[in-house]
């Protein structure tokens, strides 16, 4: 697949804050905190070795201890579950798609169950840019709609629409997606 590389670059040039220091404006974390503001830019991707469970209601839609977990300044990190560990069945491509300058074009899924849809609530990489290659085999989930635990504990949706960071209690932020946060 042939990518723009000058538009590559030049989308990743945009970024003034790439982790390595943190703005006056980021919370201090307390003890046993991370700051999403130490994560780097380009982001990276980290083996998550604690349970990820997605629920939609009753309905398992995916459980793993294979996720990764991408980290970039700013946002809280966004899960990466393998395909082999989530409920396909429930699946559907959702048409459209979006394009990441760090991971490449991105499709999107919805979820069904009988009559019940959850439109575009997913969505993955299957041909990402180089430094990306883990998550080709992968789906993220938007947490807004679902119950989605990492190591037990219950997560928050990253703020926004369109954002699809996990926030976890070791985060602190401001995180990407709240108001005003346009520029980061």
């Amino acid at each position: 697949m042939n990518f723009d590389v000058d538009r590559i670059a030049q989308a990743r040039a945009q970024w003034h804050w790439r982790g390595n220091a943190r703005p006056p404006f980021a919370h201090v974390p307390a003890q046993g905190q991370v700051s999403v503001w130490d994560f780097p830019r380009p982001p990276e991707l980290v083996r998550e070795e604690r349970e990820i469970l997605v629920l939609w209601g009753d309905a398992l839609v995916a459980r793993t201890r294979g996720a990764w977990a991408v980290r970039e300044t700013a946002h809280p990190p966004t899960f990466y579950l393998p395909l082999a560990d989530v409920e396909r069945a429930r699946l559907r491509p959702a048409g459209g798609g979006s394009f990441c300058e760090w991971k490449g074009p991105a499709h999107y899924w919805d979820l069904v169950d009988g009559d019940r849809r959850l439109a575009r609530v997913a969505w993955s990489y299957p041909q990402p840019l180089a430094g990306a290659e883990p998550l080709a085999q992968c789906i993220a989930f938007y947490a807004h709609d679902l119950d989605c635990h990492v190591g037990g504990e219950k997560v928050r949706a990253q703020p926004g629409g369109f954002y699809g960071g996990w926030i976890t209690p070791e985060l602190c932020g401001p995180f990407k997606g709240d108001p005003d946060s346009h520029g980061w």
